[in-house]
């Protein structure tokens, strides 16, 4: 039930955002984003909490998510270093709290070299575009690929409950194709339809985490 009285308002607020994001408003993206994004952190705090470091380190990820949605909001270069810094640092704590309750296994180490292969792909890709933030978005670029690895072992830990490992690695999936919109909006071409897709992949995926914490025990 208190699932769905936080979706309800956070689909509101994310159709408000989305409208914002097109009208290029700031004042409107603080207005709409930052309530939007404190939701999956009061999501995750209304959740049962029966693995409680998890339920920690992911909420502490979360938190810096909010901090890196509000930095991003801005359109200096200096506001989108710190808001890819936030993230991942906030990304680094997703990477702690998958591995605080498994461990890669064989078949993880299918998704291991998949999404590798992936997130070289995407470096090339990016390559020439990316100037002086080359070393800041390699870094982002292998801490974002090592929470999908994350999230890989969880969803092959057959310890854990099924529901949760699945929305994990949903969540984690949702996050990271997310930022591949960031990426081709930042460096790339910057366009509505990368906000469009990116933000509901982008929220989609941190409202599944955070649902996440009451299903790992």
């Amino acid at each position: 039930m208190e699932n769905t009285l936080i979706l309800v308002p956070a689909t509101i607020l994310l159709s408000a955002l989305l409208f914002f994001e097109k009208k290029d408003s700031v004042p409107g993206k603080l207005l709409t984003k930052t309530p939007l994004s404190l939701l999956f952190i009061l999501a995750a705090t209304l959740q049962n909490h029966p693995v409680p470091a998890y339920y920690n380190f992911l909420l502490i990820g979360l938190i810096l998510c909010l901090g890196g949605d509000v930095l991003l909001i801005f359109p200096q270069k200096k506001a989108f270093l710190l808001g890819l810094v936030t993230f991942l640092l906030g990304h680094v704590f997703y990477v702690i709290a998958f591995f605080k309750v498994s461990q890669i296994s064989s078949p993880a180490w299918i998704v291991t070299l998949l999404i590798l292969i992936f997130s070289i792909g995407v470096f090339f890709r990016l390559r020439a575009h990316l100037g002086s933030m080359l070393v800041p978005v390699i870094l982002y670029i292998v801490v974002i690929t090592s929470m999908v690895i994350g999230a890989g072992s969880v969803l092959f830990d057959s310890m854990l409950p099924c529901n949760g490992r699945y929305i994990v690695f949903a969540g984690a999936l949702l996050f990271y194709f997310s930022d591949l919109f960031v990426a081709r909006n930042r460096f790339v071409e910057k366009a509505f339809f990368n906000r469009l897709l990116g933000l509901p992949l982008y929220y989609s995926g941190q409202f599944l985490l955070a649902f996440s914490v009451g299903m790992m025990g």
